[in-house]
């Protein structure tokens, strides 16, 4: 197998970044119509192209059962996320060959990739196959990895918002927060900013904290968009900003509209915060004693309820999917059967990595190695969750610039209805564009 020389751990379910849009927004302008030729030589390798991630190397420690199944060798890269992008968009705009299974992410490339006809059909080998059991996926993830009714990829990952919390902190008040109102008026009373404490923190940085945002704002009833139409300027969505504008304007640290994962993670890890809420993935950070001050006092709990009730994200954040132009493609659809069985997801979620089936959530065993009260608030915003966390769009790099303006708006204190009425104008208008993008050719 090729992989990577970079190492990984599971604090790499929290580097699951957005590849830069502009490196897989290039192809959206390019159809490739360009159909397969010639057959692979029967010593071809299986070429696997795959983020660097904790899920991938433990798959490539299980490849050999597969090889010896398909009589054929698998060759496994493991790239950053950007490279992953930007090898994609080289490739797969040259129509290439010589890759046969993708992992994408189905929220945020897979509308593109569909549009630009670069991804097989795999709709009867996933439906089809009574033994596969596609209907054992979660709803949310199994949607997502639909468009225009065909079974595009196939989800391996999941991931959903957390709220982590101090034990210590919290104890005076029964417990965690049960409701977003409960996790402002916590944080407010527990903020000590003149000494460095902060109430909340999360992300703030414009485009970035969308993702984050979203639970907040399907909790008060809203969604990024209604009927093909903006939907960020009903009040449900102003109420959504205005709460999570107001947890970091009030009881956040300075600088939070700069802030992404990497530098909001941090502060709660050394103790300065006494809530956070970001993807269930990274919880390691908090465990490990060479960068975590509160291994022993830190909490998980499922995510606040809003006026909805509890309504977090359920998000596939990666996904397997077979190169439209692979001259491999019963081979990639055999790795991809094998690597997302029902067997598999059971085994390597109880590895730690969270999978997509409702047979492995159902079964209490695979859950043993996350955290009890983790693996409770897990179970729960997978059940309550949506499987989405961003604007549903070809050009999503755009879409987030756009709903965050009025979620920056409110981190900075200012008026929120006129900013986010100006927004829903533009995306809008946006939404226009997007939909006569993605019209056939």
């Amino acid at each position: 197998m090729s992989t990577s020389s970079q190492p990984v751990s599971r604090r790499s379910f929290g580097k699951l970044a957005a590849v830069a849009a502009a490196a897989v927004a290039g192809g959206s302008a390019l159809s490739s119509c360009a159909t397969r030729s010639g057959t692979a030589s029967p010593g071809a390798p299986l070429r696997v192209m795959a983020i660097n991630h904790v899920w991938s190397h433990a798959i490539s420690g299980r490849v050999a059962e597969l090889e010896e199944r398909i009589g054929r060798r698998v060759s496994i890269t493991m790239l950053t996320a950007d490279q992953l992008a930007s090898s994609y968009n080289v490739k797969l705009n040259a129509s290439g060959t010589d890759v046969d299974v993708m992992m994408v992410r189905a929220l945020q490339e897979q509308l593109l990739f569909a549009h630009n006809g670069w991804l097989t059909d795999l709709t009867d080998r996933a439906r089809g196959d009574t033994a596969y059991d596609w209907a054992d996926f979660q709803d949310a993830p199994r949607e997502r990895s639909v468009t225009d009714g065909r079974v595009l990829s196939i989800p391996v990952v999941t991931e959903r918002p957390a709220l982590y919390y101090r034990k210590d902190l919290v104890e005076e008040f029964g417990g965690p927060p049960g409701t977003l109102e409960d996790l402002l008026e916590m944080s407010l009373e527990l903020a000590d900013r003149r000494r460095g404490f902060f109430g909340y923190v999360g992300r703030g940085q414009r485009s970035g904290a969308v993702s984050q945002w979203s639970s907040f704002l399907y909790s008060f009833g809203g969604d990024f968009t209604v009927d093909g139409r903006s939907a960020i300027a009903t009040p449900q969505a102003i109420a959504a900003y205005e709460l999570y504008g107001g947890l970091l304007e009030r009881t956040g640290p300075p600088g939070a509209t700069n802030m992404s994962l990497e530098q909001a993670m941090p502060i709660f890890a050394q103790g300065k915060a006494a809530f956070y809420v970001d993807a269930d993935a990274i919880y390691t950070n908090f465990l490990d004693p060479k960068i975590s001050t509160v291994q022993d006092t830190v909490g998980f709990a499922p995510f606040p309820a809003g006026p909805a009730g509890s309504r977090p994200h359920n998000i596939p954040s990666w996904s397997l999917a077979v190169n439209e132009f692979s001259l491999l493609r019963d081979d990639a659809w055999e790795f991809i059967r094998w690597a997302s069985s029902p067997e598999m997801v059971a085994s390597l979620q109880a590895e730690g990595i969270p999978g997509a089936r409702s047979s492995a959530w159902s079964d209490r065993a695979t859950l043993t190695s996350f955290p009890a009260d983790l693996a409770e608030a897990m179970r729960i915003n997978a059940e309550n969750g949506l499987g989405h966390d961003r604007p549903e769009v070809l050009q999503v790099g755009r879409a987030r610039d756009i709903v965050g303006r009025p979620l920056v708006a409110g981190i900075l204190g200012k008026s929120v209805p006129g900013i986010a009425r100006d927004a829903n104008a533009e995306f809008d208008d946006f939404l226009v564009r997007d939909n006569r993008h993605r019209e056939p050719r």
